[in-house]
Formats: structure tokens, C-alpha cells, sequence
């Protein structure tokens, strides 16, 4: 059996605004409009690339606080921008910066509208980026 992986899902208390930040954030994604939704809900809103390939990214309403650091995040790397202006558009739309213990490392560390912890890191360099071609980054 072979399974393979739908959606990364987020706990959120307001799921639309944090999709709203996430299809901002993200290039090639957009939210999944249901005309079955009922307009008053805001339960769930799913977002997904508009190219249909990639990861699909589902915010589910939930009533408790997020508490501590996330156990899994988002690594995110610009391919056209440099690390910095991305951090500075992101921040722009939302992001926070956030000390989770990282020190001096080499990526930032932001957080979405709701806390939740992603990374921004290094765009790659053109070597880099032939010696990984044969990856779908």
C-alpha cells in the first residue's frame, strides 16, 4: 500500500485570515472556494497551488491558544529574491519575527499572523541549483 501525502493541516482561530496570509506568502497558491460552503462558517478553508502540484494546505478552526514552539514548520526558500527582501515583504503582509533558541544561524525565523513558526531561508545558488536539478524544488 502506498500512501501519499494530501494536506498539511493548521490549527487556527481565524482560518481565513491565516489562509489569506499564506496565499499572500505563497506564489502559486490560492484558497479553494466551495460554493457548497455555507457563507456563514469558518470552520475550514483550504488553499492550494494553482499549478495542482505541491502540498494543499487546510486551516481548521480550533478554540485553544497555540502554546509552544511548533513541532513542524514550513522551511520556505525565495527563488527569485534574495533571504532578506523576502523576510521584509513577508513581515510586510503580516510575519512576525521570532526567537525560538536558533542563535545565529543562517535562516530567519518568522511567525504567521497566528504564531505559527516558518523559516525563510538563503535563495540557492546557480551551482547549487544544478547540482540539485534533478529535485522539484
Amino acid at each position: 500500500m502506498t500512501l501519499k501525502l494530501d494536506f498539511v493541516t493548521i490549527d487556527a482561530h481565524d482560518p481565513k485570515a491565516v489562509a489569506a496570509f499564506w496565499v499572500e506568502a505563497l506564489e502559486d497558491y490560492e484558497i479553494l472556494e466551495d460554493p457548497s460552503d455555507d457563507p456563514d462558517e469558518d470552520e475550514e478553508v483550504s488553499v492550494l497551488p494553482r499549478s495542482r502540484k505541491g502540498a494543499k494546505l487546510l486551516f481548521i478552526k480550533v478554540p485553544d491558544d497555540k502554546a509552544i514552539k511548533n513541532r513542524l514548520h514550513f522551511d520556505l526558500r525565495p527563488e527569485n529574491a534574495e533571504q532578506d527582501s523576502e523576510v521584509e515583504r513577508l513581515m510586510t503582509i503580516g510575519a512576525t519575527k521570532v526567537d525560538i533558541g536558533q542563535g545565529d544561524a543562517r535562516w530567519t525565523v518568522l511567525a504567521d499572523p497566528e504564531g505559527n513558526e516558518f523559516c525563510v531561508l538563503r535563495r540557492l545558488t546557480d551551482e547549487e541549483k544544478v547540482k540539485y536539478s534533478d529535485w522539484a524544488w
